[in-house]
């Protein structure tokens, strides 16, 4: 079988390979994206029927394709299925060089000889640089608490679709990030009974002082922060764009009936016991809140800006009773739990990338996306380059960067075969 020769190798069809074809292109440089399932898999089938973006269409879009041209207004936050026709869309205007329904099996480096071997579904290639852009949502992450026989239904919430999915009875959602807090909350205004298990986590504004929150981020130069504050590397971030966007609020959910309990901790005998730590995970949430409003306020101040106040906003809702006398354990058949709702993140599988890039706790060894070994890139990772980096229009500018870095490296290596152009 012939081995297919490409300047560059592309793994992934979502966001980040997308992004990096449109830069690749400009730099006349060849290359094919290889996406195993469908463009944007993700969007399509990974996400529940509800969820839409997290950020206004002005802000989480590429600078160079506007969500206008699939009919959404810049403050929209757009639905997922909109989200599918902007890349579709986008990747039709870049004709983007995809082959879907392909899967890469094996990359090794090649024997005596530059560049890279890459195996498939689909047959052979040789390319003189990989770009890994498969991004952060891969490997499904469940917390090996409850063991798989126990009496309730247990999914992570890249299966979740909709409350009218799952059997009657109380809902448990482990996970306050965006994902959790916006499942929790669609469950209770569709009448089921729900208990959170809230962990740390960050809280931001929707919107302060007539402007959203990730205006407020890149004027304060939040996004462009190239690394996690310490001990927050791992730090989930509480924000919905659902119901026009919202600002997440724990307390008010416990108002409206749901019921909320500290981390997860342990499984027996029918029962799960929680950590006695939802007080102070809120409260580490209303200080991130508060942190952000000071420095909104205190921008606007410096910079003479005429930006209505927004006092109301400073003010904070009495705990609730859950918080003061915190439950620690839940038995599930007694309290009904029929379902459990993981929202527990992601893990990374590079596992057919068999080559020397990865530290000790088997993640990629790189800057800024430029990995240890010469030709390898990674792309689409949280905090690959700053805080910004796995977001939509974040994906894009370090696609530029690894785009320039790799035509830089062409060009040395056409000069080494005795061509400078």
């Amino acid at each position: 079988m012939s081995i297919e020769q490409i300047d560059t190798l592309v793994v992934g069809g979502g966001q980040a390979g997308l992004a990096i074809s449109e830069h690749l292109g400009n730099h006349g440089i060849s290359h094919v994206i290889l996406e195993k399932d469908r463009l944007v898999e993700r969007w399509r089938t990974a996400r529940w029927d509800g969820l839409v973006a997290n950020g206004p269409a002005w802000h989480d879009s590429f600078p160079t394709f506007d969500f206008a041209e699939v009919g959404v207004g810049p403050d929209v936050f757009a639905s997922k299925a909109t989200v599918v026709d902007y890349f579709e869309s986008f990747a039709k205007q870049i004709n983007a060089p995809c082959r879907c329904g392909v899967a890469v099996t094996r990359v090794h480096q090649a024997d005596g000889e530059r560049g890279f071997y890459i195996q498939t579904t689909d047959g052979d290639y040789h390319a003189m640089h990989v770009v890994c852009a498969t991004g952060p949502f891969q490997t499904p992450v469940i917390p090996p608490i409850v063991p798989v026989d126990a009496p309730v239904t247990q999914m992570h919430s890249n299966q979740y679709r909709n409350p009218d999915q799952l059997s009657d009875g109380a809902v448990l959602v482990v996970g306050s990030g965006s994902s959790g807090s916006q499942i929790a909350d669609e469950l209770l205004r569709a009448g089921r009974s729900v208990y959170l298990s809230v962990g740390p986590h960050d809280r931001p504004p929707r919107s302060y002082r007539g402007r959203d929150f990730v205006w407020w981020l890149g004027v304060l130069g939040l996004w462009d922060l190239a690394t996690p504050a310490p001990d927050t590397a791992h730090v989930t971030i509480a924000v919905s764009g659902a119901h026009g966007g919202y600002t997440v609020d724990f307390r008010e959910y416990a108002e409206r009936g749901m019921k909320l309990v500290g981390m997860t901790k342990a499984y027996a005998d029918g029962k799960l016991t929680f950590e006695a730590d939802l007080a102070s995970n809120i409260k580490s949430g209303d200080a991130n809140y508060l942190a952000l409003l000071d420095e909104a306020d205190a921008y606007v101040q410096r910079n003479g800006i005429d930006l209505p106040p927004e006092p109301e906003a400073r003010v904070i809702r009495s705990d609730p009773d859950c918080m003061r006398n915190p439950v620690l354990s839940l038995d599930l058949a007694a309290d009904n739990v029929n379902t459990i709702v993981w929202a527990t993140g992601y893990s990374n599988d590079f596992s057919w990338l068999e080559l020397d890039v990865f530290d000790d706790n088997g993640k990629p060894r790189h800057t800024r996306g430029v990995s240890c070994v010469p030709g390898i890139y990674f792309l689409g990772l949280p905090w690959l380059s700053r805080r910004g980096s796995s977001f939509i229009w974040g994906v894009w500018h370090d696609a530029r960067f690894l785009a320039d870095h790799i035509a830089v490296q062409l060009k040395y290596q056409r000069y080494q075969s005795g061509t400078t152009r």
